[in-house]
């Protein structure tokens, strides 16, 4: 189960991706998601049912793309709107992905640009560049079916999805549950347009720096790591990529895939270096 508030002010929009953040918990599994419960909390004394009608078609209209059936949900009274699903879906027992099963070697594979959390705080803060909302909203809003079938197809290992604990707090949580070490390149990292500009100016949720302390339990930046380049690589994101660790020789066809298939952000952003110590570092 996973539940959102509103990252944009169109209620349509945030149904939908608060639809596709939920799902894609079972894809990071390798899974399929077949059945959903909707959960909404709206301040009803402020937002009408015109809104609730515009929310619950969002999220019914990506559930439709995701061949995942709604078959029931709650509504409540809440200060601040939220939503989100509750999905069961399923998958092999032995083609389970799981943050666990990282191997040596294996090549890290980003399927969606970072930084809507940054965006999200300009939102906030009133002014968001409708451009670049748009370029956050179309990665928010897609589904991460493409991704997890393409990964299954060329053999990954292990994934998780990116979401609220940013790459950088994905990466400890893989790195320990593997027991692993892992080079990230900063520099092969997709990030959405303006986002480290906003880092730079401040425009930084209070998310996004807990992220970075988080990850700071497992992470060493090489000195050339800008200040607010580390912050973008912790920013908590909503409806973010998948991270998929492949086998080396699969990386490059798999992104190649990726991109043919519709997924034009997927890239190499590193690989495993080795077993023993959890380690992220990061490098230019």
């Amino acid at each position: 189960m996973d539940v959102i508030t509103p990252i944009v002010d169109d209620p349509r929009t945030f149904g939908a991706i608060a639809a596709c953040n939920a799902l894609s918990d079972v894809y990071a599994m390798g899974g399929r998601p077949e059945l959903a419960l909707s959960f909404l909390g709206v301040p009803s004394d402020v937002l009408g049912l015109e809104v609730v009608r515009e929310i619950l078609a969002g999220v019914h209209e990506v559930c439709a793309r995701a061949r995942c059936a709604v078959v029931g949900g709650h509504t409540m009274k809440d200060s601040e709107p939220k939503c989100g699903l509750s999905v069961v879906g399923s998958v092999e027992p032995d083609a389970v992905w799981s943050q666990r099963f990282a191997r040596e070697g294996d090549a890290l594979v980003l399927t969606k640009a970072i930084g809507t959390g940054l965006l999200g705080q300009s939102v906030r803060r009133g002014d968001a560049r409708p451009d670049q909302l748009d370029a956050a909203v179309r990665r928010m809003t897609q589904l991460n079916d493409v991704a997890c079938e393409l990964g299954r197809r060329f053999g990954a290992h292990a994934c998780t999805d990116v979401t609220g604990f940013g790459l950088l707090g994905h990466l400890r949580n893989l790195v320990e549950a593997s027991e692993i070490s892992v080079e990230l390149h900063a520099s092969a990292v997709p990030l959405l347009a303006g986002a480290l500009e906003l880092a730079e100016s401040g425009c930084i949720p209070g998310g996004t720096r807990r992220n970075l302390d988080y990850a700071l339990a497992v992470t060493r930046f090489d000195d050339a790591i800008a200040a607010a380049l580390r912050l973008v690589l912790a920013d908590a994101q909503t409806s973010g990529g998948l991270l998929l660790a492949v086998p080396s020789d699969a990386a490059i066809p798999l992104v190649r895939a990726l991109l043919d298939a519709g997924v034009d952000d997927a890239r190499v952003v590193g690989h495993v270096a080795g077993r023993g110590e959890a380690v992220v570092h990061v490098i230019a």
